[in-house]
């Protein structure tokens, strides 16, 4: 409608404005929220504005102000296009800095569209409370574009629902209150292009009291002991907090007919008007004991509300099961599987095989309505606020929820906590695994596992998606961070990380509140994906193809699962990855769908007994459509499986292929008895609410402590020209780079997010930090543009910002090579004075022919929060003593380079580590040959420890000359010879690397 034709509009609508006007006496005026006229620019959060998104890089919306004759209001819209293949759309952010606004006083929202009469949904959000736009909850509704030309959508906020299928930090209260509103955003129709217009945003109206009052119960379920009475606080609550201009009334019933379980009860409760926010009255439910053994009882209470917003649910009332053998602690697990596993359904096995996002369940009522076995916490799926005792709360809201099933079983709660309990701002952030394979310190790396054990269950989470047992072949790899190295041997030698997190193998430390379920991912092969094999979006190695011979496979990628089963891992983790065995004849096949790994392998000839649990929709990449998916993957050995937003799909699919006959009951058993047994190992039947006795600890000065030790024992030594390390206090230095003091650098990827991020995301300490804390003369000019003169020494901490898995893959937006920043950096402080360049990465990065340049060179890898660790090593208070756990190559072309290749020159050997604060031994040849003769005999005899001492000396012998083409190969293959005790053997190796030089 062009605007003329809108004024004669208006002079036709003039007779009716009295009448408009009386029916609207009352209302206040609308508020303007966009006029788009220029008032509210295009921003990215934190600032106030508007943005688009989408699932890639093309999803997101084009948007524009645009100027037109026919504009509803004012002279501009907001117009754009768009073509989405996933999801996109926009929103308008209100600043993170001012106040969220006020909108509790409005009955609804309203906005002029553009109609294409297309028939396509259009979703429209508010985000509500939390700490900003983006740590809001969402609350949704839509609209039919089924209109052509300008048309005012009007919404009321009753109509607004809370998404269940994903909210972007979770529950903050659950209650759209509108008193701290942060925003909207419009999500497009996907699989078309489109085009829209859109005008006049404002809220309008006056809220009722029935949108302003609600009553509210404390909990949605009341669990109860036979003859135990439940009490159900009923409490009035307004936006605003104000008292209720009307009253309000709770009639209330339990129905009629309750046997001999319980008295039932009926009445109603008044809240008269002038009754202030928040005044609470009680119902009581008594229920009757008797000597039967029984399982659980729901008894509802419904609540028939008038004058206020009802409460979501209906409270339920739970007797809890009773008498039944499987509570009975005293009975061995064995036994309490099979007599819990007799009772249950198909459906209630099936649920206990699924595992959900807790973003996708909302509040959780589909834990009870689907019998869920568990939920797990996504990277960077946090409550709000992020912190240990809201963590606490929302697992056990979720375990609450559980005990409204016939048998109470309880949720088994996951997360990655890939290096410290990293989802949560404030934990002890470890060295990523790589750094702890640098330590080449077994008892180390065991410790770093009770802390990250301690801190996850203090949170009540029972159960880690870690360690990643992975062996990295190709530094190309966005995850080759998450491997302790790429010798079987080396990884072989860090899982005492799996007694850090769980304790004895036999699995009797589980239930203790310091302990978690481990998990040894990624079965089988993720490490050895070859370059360009992966058809995983934009990825060129992650989740790709692994080719190896059998003796390959045994010997390099299964050889650490054999280690982690005799340990007793509770759990193991398929990989995204395919594998092809060479000359099994069946080329590719992703292993989720192998059965003759899982089945046959791990829980056959490994003797595995805990479970399998798949990647976060890993079986979807089986090839078929998700019932094939579901069959196979089942059928292949996999018992839980990671469907975070589709759980209810799976379950469905689930039960249809076992009636179908297609998924043995028998396999069905196998995994829920597997699953029930980790349950009751854990104590969960006995304790299913977090324990948070242990809460203090999480970062504190003691667990700190022990992620400082791994951060200096994780930095390797690479070059140390004339002494330049360590440093001396009375040194005038001079600090540059990008990662000098930058925590979120520092920390990497799987830090508070799934991708990590740059800057102050964590409490901790950086690297600049701590060399100002060791009480050096220490400046610092991030971009090395400050004046160099007057410095004794510089150090340039430069490297990577964060990644994770296949995002991070070399050729998907990522190289080996230092930002031109860094090199710049690099060349000016290294022309100016003696420096030390750190490089804080996940990976090796190309030095070239810098490193002549360069006096001092340290592989720092991916430290943690404790930055005081880097300085300790710098500044002399501890010794140098890292080596090298993956080869550092020369060029991009030499990847994938490994120990034990045929032809390897590397720039520096695995196993290289330069050492100080050390007294290297004299003697050249003569020592070497002294030291063999020592290191068999300490073989022969089992002396473990001499002989690794042997070892050492021999190499750091060696390492006083320099590396080259003939040297390399003999001492790379010397560590690997010493990790698999054949210490005599590498001593040798290490003569010939002496003897090559």
């Amino acid at each position: 409608m062009r605007r003329t034709a809108l004024l004669t509009s208006a002079t036709l609508l003039a007779a009716l404005l009295p009448t408009l006007a009386a029916q609207a006496a009352d209302d206040p005026a609308p508020v303007p929220v966009d006029r788009f006229e220029g008032e509210v620019p295009f921003a990215n959060p934190p600032e106030g504005g508007l943005f688009t998104w989408g699932s890639d890089t093309d999803d997101p919306p084009t948007l524009r102000l645009a100027a037109r004759d026919d504009a509803p209001e004012g002279d501009q819209v907001l117009s754009g296009s768009y073509d989405i293949s996933g999801y996109g759309g926009f929103t308008h952010d209100f600043a993170f800095a001012e106040p969220a606004h006020d909108w509790s006083s409005h009955k609804g929202i309203r906005f002029w569209w553009e109609g294409q009469n297309n028939g396509k949904k259009i979703a429209f959000e508010l985000k509500d409370g939390g700490a900003n736009g983006e740590a809001s909850e969402l609350w949704t509704t839509s609209f039919t574009d089924d209109f052509s030309g300008w048309k005012q959508i009007e919404i009321p906020f009753t109509d607004f629902a809370y998404r269940t299928d994903y909210q972007p930090v979770g529950g903050i209260d659950h209650i759209l209150g509108l008193t701290e509103t942060w925003g909207y955003a419009v999500t497009l129709p996907v699989g078309a292009p489109g085009r829209f217009a859109m005008d006049g945003v404002e809220l309008y109206g006056r809220a009722d009291q029935s949108r302003r009052a609600s009553v509210l119960t404390d909990a949605p379920v009341y669990p109860v002991k036979e003859g135990g009475t439940a009490t159900v606080e009923v409490t009035l609550a307004t936006t605003g907090s104000a008292p209720v201009d009307e009253p309000v009334t709770v009639a209330y019933e339990t129905p009629a007919d309750p046997g001999k379980d319980y008295v039932p009860v009926s009445g109603t409760l008044t809240f008269p008007a002038g009754t202030a926010s928040g005044t609470t009255r009680a119902i009581q439910v008594r229920t009757l004991k008797d000597k039967a053994a029984e399982s659980a009882e729901t008894i509802p209470l419904k609540l028939t509300v008038t004058g206020a917003k009802a409460p979501d649910e209906t409270p339920q009332i739970v007797i809890d099961a009773h008498g039944l053998p499987y509570l009975n602690a005293k009975l061995p697990v064995k036994t309490r599987v099979a007599d819990l596993l007799s009772r249950m359904s198909l459906a209630e096995k099936a649920g206990q095989m699924t595992q959900a996002e807790r973003g996708a369940v909302g509040t959780g009522g589909d834990i009870a309505a689907y019998a869920l076995g568990s939920l797990l916490s996504g990277g960077g799926s946090t409550p709000t606020p992020n912190t240990p005792e809201a963590w606490a709360k929302m697992i056990d809201a979720f375990q609450l929820r559980a005990q409204a099933t016939r048998f109470q079983i309880p949720l088994i709660y996951g997360v990655d906590a890939v290096h410290g309990h990293n989802n949560l701002v404030g934990a002890t952030v470890m060295p990523h695994n790589i750094g702890l394979g640098a330590t080449r310190d077994p008892r180390l790396a065991q410790r770093t596992g009770a802390v990250t054990a301690a801190e996850v269950r203090a949170t009540g989470v029972p159960w880690d998606f870690a360690p990643c047992l992975c062996v990295t072949r190709d530094e190309r790899w966005g995850r080759s961070y998450e491997s302790f190295g790429e010798d079987p041997a080396l990884v072989d030698s860090m899982e005492t990380i799996i007694q850090g997190l769980q304790g004895a193998a036999n699995g009797r430390d589980l239930k203790d509140d310091d302990k978690v379920l481990a998990t040894a991912k990624h079965f089988v092969g993720d490490g050895g994906t070859a370059y360009g094999s992966s058809t995983t979006g934009t990825y060129t190695i992650d989740q790709g193809v692994t080719t190896v011979t059998r003796q390959q496979l045994e010997a390099v990628h299964l050889a650490p699962y054999r280690t982690a089963v005799d340990r007793g891992v509770g759990t193991v983790m398929p990989s995204y990855s395919s594998l092809d065995v060479i000359g099994d004849g069946q080329g590719p096949v992703k292993m989720h769908a192998r059965g003759d790994m899982i089945n046959g392998v791990l829980k056959g000839r490994m003797g595995f007994d805990g479970f399998v649990i798949s990647d976060w929709d890993g079986i979807n990449q089986i090839p078929g459509d998700y019932t094939s998916d579901v069959r196979i993957s089942v059928n292949a050995g996999v018992d839980m499986v990671m469907a975070p937003y589709a759980y209810r799909t799976f379950r469905t699919a689930l039960i249809a292929e076992t009636e179908a006959g297609r998924v043995s009951e028998a396999r069905i058993d196998d995994a829920v008895s597997r699953i029930l047994t980790q349950k009751f190992r854990l104590g969960l039947f006995e304790k299913p609410y977090a324990d948070t006795s242990g809460a203090a600890k999480i970062g504190s000065a003691e667990h700190r402590a022990v992620a400082r030790q791994a951060a200096a024992e994780s930095q390797v030594l690479l070059k140390n020209a004339g002494g330049v390390l360590p440093l001396k206090k009375s040194q005038k230095v001079y600090v540059a780079g990008s990662n000098a003091d930058d925590i979120g650098n520092q920390t990497g990827g799987w830090t508070v997010t799934w991708q990590g991020a740059s800057g102050d995301i964590v409490p901790g300490t950086t690297i600049l930090e701590g060399l100002r804390d060791a009480g050096g003369d220490v400046t610092y000019s991030k971009d090395a543009s400050a004046p160099t003169t007057g410095y004794d020494v510089g150090v340039v901490v430069v490297g990577e910002t964060p990644y994770a898995e296949g995002v991070g893959d070399v050729g998907n937006g990522h190289d080996l090579e230092l930002s031109a920043a860094d090199k710049a950096a690099v060349d000016k402080v290294c022309a100016a004075m003696k420096c030390a360049v750190l490089i804080v990465s996940g990976r090796p990065q190309l030095i070239g022919d810098r490193l002549g340049a360069i006096d001092a060179l340290v592989a720092s890898w991916l430290p943690g929060t404790e930055g005081a660790g880097v300085a300790d090593v710098l500044y002399g208070r501890r010794p140098f003593t890292g080596q090298l756990p993956v080869t550092w190559p020369r060029s991009e072309a030499q990847l994938p380079i490994n120990v034990g290749d045929a032809t390897y020159d590397p720039q520096f050997p695995y196993g290289w580590g330069l050492t100080t604060l050390t007294r290297v031994p004299e003697g050249g040849a003569t020592a070497l040959k002294a030291l063999a003769v020592a290191a068999a005999v300490a073989e022969r005899t089992g002396a473990d420890e001499a002989g690794r001492a042997l070892v050492t000396k021999a190499r750091l012998i060696v390492q006083q000359r320099p590396v080259t083409a003939a040297s390399a190969k003999p001492f790379a293959e010397a560590d690997h010879l010493l990790l698999t005790g054949r210490y005599g053997k590498a001593v040798e190796s290490l003569l010939a690397a002496y003897r090559a030089t």
